[in-house]
């Protein structure tokens, strides 16, 4: 389907491509496939005006002229061909791109503006397969222009897949394999890079806009795209089969909690008492493991906080998108190659202190800023927020205890266990379950201590039932039986105690007797 028409004038030298329609024009028409054989009579020469009114209707319906099939392609969306294509078709691809290369003038291409380059490209695209006699459609002539702009002006084979809204992650695994998550579950695409090549200069043109490098110098790199999605890279020679591109897609609509009511991950009564916690400045701590909703819900969670606020937050990359008029994004700084010029997280935490923050939000608690953050929590910040990894509330506890010693801080751990118990108040656990689906599995109280042991209680847990005949778990959200619970008085102090009380009540009320 893909090649070269074989003819005479394949034994002539190549013609340079053409750097403009005007003098494509100039070049012989593209000849059309060779119709079904017509009786001699028909085939007598014809007059040139005859000639040129013919070669106009030829132009003017291609399909007709080349193609004898029933029926034209489907016109391909912009989310991708709806098969996978040929290795012919990444063939003709790349010969076309190389041309095209070697005949466009990049300098004049920047100066444009998005939709002036892709017209030009797509002229210069069409005069390629022009003069090079490709025999393709012209759904496949689109499709080749519009895959060759995305790889010049934007993210290449990957544009179809940021489009789409119900993608949760794209993991790329070199040139030739990329999966995506879809409801949550990994499928694999019919998406394919040039080569190996191609795909780190994407990598390179993503982290590059947010100040970021990815080389062999540097192959790890963390980065975000520019609606917040979150960017990993690690590139050869760490990478054997070529770079290893993770990204983390945000939905273009952000998710309130009432969408999170919706699609079940919480009810309406464990909602509210999440409301009630945010608007009473609690200190909160949301674990959970990788891919588990924590970023989500902390957006979610940070929409109680007051418009009169000043909040600062503090990231690795920045992916927080809070509503509040007065908010500080702060963001940590890698090396460079010298090795110099690091901003770490703890620098960024410890920072805040001088900035008269009222709330301080980490989004990813994972090394000694750990200590930090709850000396803000103790010192007037309340109100204060964090991410971390771990897979139940007490884990979360003890990996904030690990942290802090692994800082280098030569405490007791009954001091530092006093010092978490005095600055968090309230643990919300968030984990993805073997269905996909997400769910917030407890929302826990820290009490206080034991002697040397953390006293935790469960205001809500999430208690699976069991499976339905798709494979989707059955559960259901239920109360434990705490009227007052120990943050009562803060609340009351918002004037929410009393709204606190009834809704635990109503929680405890569905549980049916469990």
């Amino acid at each position: 389907m893909f090649g070269k028409r074989n003819g005479p004038s394949n034994d002539q030298p190549e013609a340079p491509v053409p750097p403009s329609v005007t003098e494509a024009a100039k070049a012989p028409p593209r000849p059309a496939r060779p119709p079904a054989p017509k009786p001699a009579a028909e085939r007598a020469p014809m007059p040139a005006a005859a000639a040129d009114a013919e070669m106009a209707v030829m132009e003017a319906e291609p399909k007709k002229s080349k193609k004898p099939e029933a029926k034209a392609p489907a016109e391909p969306s912009r989310r991708g061909p709806s098969g996978p294509k040929s290795s012919e078709f990444y063939a003709t691809k790349a010969d076309v791109f190389a041309s095209l290369m070697d005949a466009m003038d990049m300098t004049r291409i920047a100066a444009m503006s998005r939709e002036e380059a892709e017209q030009e490209l797509k002229t210069i695209v069409t005069e390629i397969v022009s003069m090079k006699s490709y025999v393709i459609s012209t759904a496949e002539e689109e499709m080749l222009a519009r895959e060759i702009c995305d790889d010049v002006l934007g993210y290449g084979p990957l544009e179809s897949l940021l489009e789409r809204d119900d993608i949760a992650d794209i993991m790329v695994n070199g040139a030739g394999q990329t999966f995506i998550e879809v409801g949550g579950k990994i499928q694999l695409t019919d998406i394919r890079f040039r080569d190996n090549s191609s795909l780190l200069e994407i990598c390179q043109r993503m982290v590059s806009k947010v100040g970021r490098r990815v080389d062999e110098a540097s192959p790890i790199c963390d980065a975000r795209l520019l609606d917040g999605s979150r960017v990993n890279v690690i590139a050869p020679p760490l990478a054997i089969d070529g770079c290893a591109l993770t990204i983390r897609k945000f939905k273009k609509d952000k998710l309130k909690i009432a969408d999170l009511i919706k699609f079940g991950s919480i009810t309406p009564e464990g909602a509210k008492v999440l409301e009630i916690a945010g608007s009473s400045r609690i200190n909160i701590l949301i674990s959970g493991g990788t891919g588990s909703g924590k970023t989500t819900l902390l957006n979610c969670l940070s929409a109680y906080a007051a418009n009169d606020e000043r909040i600062i937050t503090c990231e690795d990359s920045a992916e927080l998108q809070l509503q509040q008029p007065h908010v500080v994004r702060l963001e940590t700084r890698p090396p460079n190659i010298e090795g110099k010029g690091e901003i770490t997280m703890r620098a960024l935490v410890k920072n805040c202190l001088r900035m008269r923050p009222e709330r301080i939000i980490v989004g990813e608690v994972r090394g000694p800023e750990a200590f930090d953050l709850l000396q803000a929590m103790n010192t007037g910040h309340d109100g204060s927020m964090g991410t971390l990894h771990a897979n139940s509330p007490r884990e979360a506890l003890s990996r904030l205890e690990s942290m802090i010693t692994m800082g280098g801080f030569s405490l007791p751990s009954k001091t530092i266990r006093e010092m978490i118990c005095s600055a968090v108040q309230v643990v919300v656990q968030a984990q993805r379950l073997r269905d996909g689906s997400r769910r917030i599995t407890h929302i826990t109280e820290v009490m206080g201590m034991e002697g040397e042991t953390i006293i935790t209680q469960d205001l809500m847990r999430y208690k699976v039932d069991g499976e339905d005949a798709n494979g989707k778990l059955i559960g259901r959200h239920v109360g434990c039986g705490v009227g007052q619970p120990q943050f009562y008085e803060q609340a009351r102090a918002y004037s929410r105690g009393e709204e606190l009380v009834e809704t635990l009540a109503e929680l405890d009320a569905a549980n049916d007797g469990y």
